[in-house]
């Protein structure tokens, strides 16, 4: 005898709640493929990020190319924004089985739930919480980057065990031909026809194709914000626009950053430790020997926009300070308490010959709000660590 507790009661949880024709098992495979890749891709370019932040000595990274940095985050970014509407389509097709019950029936069925409730929860976590981070929109009290890249090794790790439990049935879902009736294989667009007449709604192939086009909307009108000749198109990218004439966009100003006053102090001086450290005015830095170079500047958040920086090459400045060529150095920013207030610089980007202590930005003395009196700049970097106000520069 069936009691009112065997299952939930409530008309969503029921097995046949928002029926279709449409599900089958080899939709939701070509819906799992998909978001398979797009989350393999989107863990690998995020890993890239976490590694320039947090670099490891048995995997340096290379400063070149100098627009790497730019193509990995914004394809991050905007394969992120484009897995929206794939994950929630390949969640709606899974539905009926999602409140089963009971919740398990053996071992392997409860860890293939248990799996799957991760693998949804968890992907569910990084694509809010990464739009929010987008918007500047933060309703937690927790540090985005530490929790967004911990949710990134539970969703791979939820994806490897669901494979590894369903891996037979994906295989034989994708190779099967679509069926009228049991033992009757028949071509899938006749299928597709004859789901439609019953139903009146869109077919298998159809929502396939209406998954791809709302991705595809989703990153044309984002990716302006990486592609800056697609930038009449990012109607919804945050720093698509340019919102200064430099081009380049501001994502925390000086007066955020509590370095007004010290930043234009007529005492202000930059220190480079060495053996022959010494302090540089910004006279001194403008009498040196002066370069310019052509780079991206990229941000976590998938914007990206090229400047013409103008300055002193790090290079210079470490060998008049006696400093050794394989030595790491950290640049000091005058801001005292944010999260970015000092970034590492290993030996190939401090090295390089287009990294500059910046100090003009389009051939005009730089903004306070873009890094003056001066700033870091060098190919192949998150801009977060591009040193904004810097002060000193020390080595490791």
């Amino acid at each position: 005898m069936t009691g009112v507790h065997d299952r939930p009661s409530l008309p969503m949880f029921a097995v046949d709640a928002f029926p279709s024709r449409v599900r089958s098992e080899r939709l939701v495979a070509r819906l799992g493929s998909a978001l398979g890749i797009a989350i393999t891709v989107c863990f690998l370019t995020g890993l890239v990020s976490h590694l320039h932040q947090h670099p490891v000595t048995w995997l340096p990274l290379p400063a070149d190319p100098v627009w790497g940095y730019r193509v990995t985050q914004g394809v991050h970014v905007a394969l992120g924004l484009a897995t929206i509407p794939l994950f929630a389509v390949k969640m709606w097709s899974v539905y009926p089985h999602l409140f089963a019950w009971p919740p398990s029936k053996s071992l392997v069925h409860g860890l293939e739930r248990l799996s799957i409730g991760l693998l949804a929860a968890a992907t569910g976590f990084e694509l809010i919480t990464g739009v929010f981070n987008l918007a500047h929109l933060y309703l937690w009290s927790f540090l985005f980057p530490v929790a967004h890249y911990a949710m990134a090794w539970v969703v791979v790790g939820s994806v490897i065990i669901h494979l590894a439990i369903k891996w037979p049935v994906i295989v034989t879902a994708l190779r099967r031909e679509p069926v009228a009736s049991a033992d009757a294989p028949v071509d899938e667009t006749t299928v597709d026809a004859e789901v439609a007449a019953v139903e009146g709604a869109i077919t298998r192939r159809g929502l396939l194709l209406a998954v791809a086009g709302g991705a595809a909307a989703v990153t044309v009108v984002t990716v302006g914000q990486t592609l800056r000749p697609f930038g009449w198109s990012g109607l919804l990218a945050p720093r698509s626009p340019a919102d200064l004439p430099s081009g380049i966009p501001i994502n925390r100003t000086a007066s955020d950053a509590g370095v007004v006053s010290r930043a234009e102090a007529s005492d202000y001086s930059l220190t480079v430790g060495g053996p022959r450290g010494r302090a540089f005015t910004l006279a001194d830095l403008r009498a040196l020997e002066q370069m310019e170079v052509e780079l991206p500047i990229a941000c976590v958040e998938g914007w990206s926009a090229t400047g013409i920086w103008g300055g002193v090459r790090l290079r210079d400045l470490l060998d008049l300070c006696g400093v050794d060529e394989g030595a790491t150095v950290r640049t000091v920013s005058l801001e005292s308490d944010g999260l970015y207030a000092s970034a590492e610089v290993q030996p190939a980007f401090a090295r390089h010959s287009d990294t500059l202590l910046a100090l003009r930005l389009g051939g005009e003395t730089l903004t306070i709000d873009h890094g003056y009196p001066v700033r870091l700049i060098a190919p192949n970097r998150p801009g977060v660590l591009q040193t904004k106000w810097v002060s000193r520069v020390e080595v490791l």
